[in-house]
């Protein structure tokens, strides 16, 4: 099973830099995952992602630890869980986008 922590300080800023093509997405994301904290991922400007909340966000996705985890593990689910109200969002479009960060 993924590792929210693992995910948010390696995989996510590795993937970025294999993908700079990312970034054209040109949002600011927070994710508050309940039970291992919040976390930014800004693709308006470096990619970078932080541990805190993001002081504009454009997209706010709200999940329980182990469901994103299952989610990073099958990105398949987060339909899935958002339709069954275990993830949330402020923006569904933007949240939508997240697909080609996760796939």
């Amino acid at each position: 099973m993924a590792d929210t922590f693992v995910f948010f300080k390696e995989m996510l800023p590795a993937k970025i830099a294999a993908d700079p093509d990312l970034k054209t997405i040109g949002a600011v994301y927070q994710f508050e995952i309940e039970g291992a904290g919040v976390w930014a991922l800004d693709l308006k400007g470096d990619g970078g992602v932080t541990e805190g909340a993001a002081a504009e966000a454009d997209c706010v996705i709200t999940v329980g630890k182990d469901d994103w985890e299952e989610i990073v593990d099958n990105p398949m689910l987060a339909t899935q869980y958002f339709m069954m109200g275990r993830v949330k969002t402020t923006r569904l479009g933007l949240a939508i986008q997240l697909q080609k960060i996760l796939a």
